[in-house]
Parts: C-alpha cells; sequence; structure tokens
C-alpha cells in the first residue's frame, strides 16, 4: 500500500505562553483526540500582533512549553517563531509549514473564543481560511452574543457542525469543539505568582518549579 499521499492532520496552537498553562493544554489535548489529529505544534509567538509586550524572555517561553510537551505525546514545541525578528503573523507561520511538509497535510489551527471575535481584523484573514480549518474552543464570559456583523457573516459562510465534514474537507471551515472550557489567564497566573501563591493547579508542575527557579514574574 502507498503510504506517500497519506493525508497528515496537524493541529496548531500559537501563543505568547507567558506562561503556558492548563486552560491551553488541556481543551486543546482533549480536542485533538476529538479530531484524531497526529500531532498538535504548540507555536511561542516572538513579538505578538495583538498584545503589550511579554514579560518571559524567548527562551524561557520555549523552555516551558517543552515542558507542557510532557503533558501528552501529542504535543510538540515548535520554536520558529521564536527564530524570527519580526511581528508573528499566523498567515506566515501557516504557510510555511505548509511548504515544509513532505506529505498532504489538513492544518487545524486552534483559537479561543475571544480570538474568534477578532478573527476578521487578523492580518489577511481570508488567506488564512484558505490555508487551514479554525477550531474554536470556547471560553467562559466570551460568547457569540457580542459578535459583529463580519464575524456573524463569517460563521455563516465557513461553520461545519460535524467532525466528519470538517475532516472531509482540506481548510476553510469553522469548528466549535466540545471540550470542558478552563477559565485560567496567563494575567491570572502572573498576578498570584506575584503575591507568593501556589498555581500548580492552573500550570504544570514542572513549569511551576521553573518559574519558581528563574524567579519569573515576581515583579
Amino acid at each position: 500500500m502507498n503510504t506517500t499521499n497519506k493525508i497528515k492532520h496537524l493541529g496548531i496552537l500559537g501563543g505568547s505562553f507567558d506562561p503556558i498553562h492548563h486552560g491551553h493544554i488541556k481543551p486543546v489535548i482533549a480536542a485533538a483526540k476529538q479530531l484524531s489529529l497526529s500531532r498538535v505544534l504548540l507555536i511561542p509567538t516572538h513579538i505578538p500582533a495583538h498584545k503589550p509586550s511579554l514579560v518571559a524572555t524567548p527562551e524561557q517561553r520555549a523552555t516551558m512549553v517543552k515542558l507542557a510537551c510532557k503533558e501528552d505525546k501529542l504535543l510538540q514545541l515548535d520554536n520558529r517563531e521564536l527564530q524570527r525578528n519580526t511581528t508573528s503573523y499566523t498567515l506566515t507561520t501557516l504557510k510555511e509549514i505548509k511548504a515544509n511538509s513532505q506529505q498532504p497535510t489538513h492544518l487545524y489551527f486552534f483559537i479561543g473564543m475571544d480570538s474568534l471575535l477578532s478573527f476578521t481584523t487578523w492580518y489577511q484573514h481570508t488567506e488564512i481560511l484558505s490555508l487551514c480549518h479554525l477550531v474554536v474552543n470556547t471560553r467562559p464570559n466570551f460568547n457569540l452574543n457580542t459578535a459583529n456583523a463580519a464575524t456573524i457573516a463569517l460563521l455563516n459562510k465557513h461553520k461545519v457542525k460535524t467532525i466528519e465534514k470538517l475532516r472531509q474537507q482540506p481548510f476553510g471551515g469553522i469548528y466549535f469543539t466540545q471540550t470542558t472550557e478552563e477559565n485560567i489567564s496567563s494575567t491570572q497566573i502572573r498576578h498570584q505568582l506575584q503575591q507568593g501563591k501556589n498555581c500548580t493547579e492552573l500550570i504544570p508542575e514542572a513549569i511551576y518549579r521553573y518559574i519558581k527557579k528563574q524567579q519569573l514574574y515576581l515583579n
């Protein structure tokens, strides 16, 4: 049997990961297994396009993501954006991943509901959907009741209701996962660490130990 043209289903989660936490990790692992993905790349951004300056260095954030990957064999650090000296654009990264794939690959780009609500403002967002599916993780306090007309129009055109239908098309679908919501934010974790609180219920213990060793987020 010739397997050279077998389709690879690859998940992607980008973020500042300052620090990465269970709110990132648990929903993505659950969704990746529902979608039968072969791998999920965790891609720390170097210079985020939509966020203020970061606290941890690129090297520290990469190390924390590498520690997070020990939570499940599906996860893998991809540090391509940290190697750039320019703003991190999703489109550029998706094009690189597609170009470097040695077999036909369908990409599943994970975003939160908050990011979906602003997706139509992203750099060349329509071209992004020509390269991947969007997989939306619901988040507490964010819902479609606040969506603008552009977002509603986007969903009317691209929303896919079943995993089976999503996997039948190579790109362009928007799918809402059925995973448990995790009401956790990196801002919340940094605030607790500044107060000297233990955060092992919010982040993997190995990452908590690394943060303490590096004396991160104390100011």
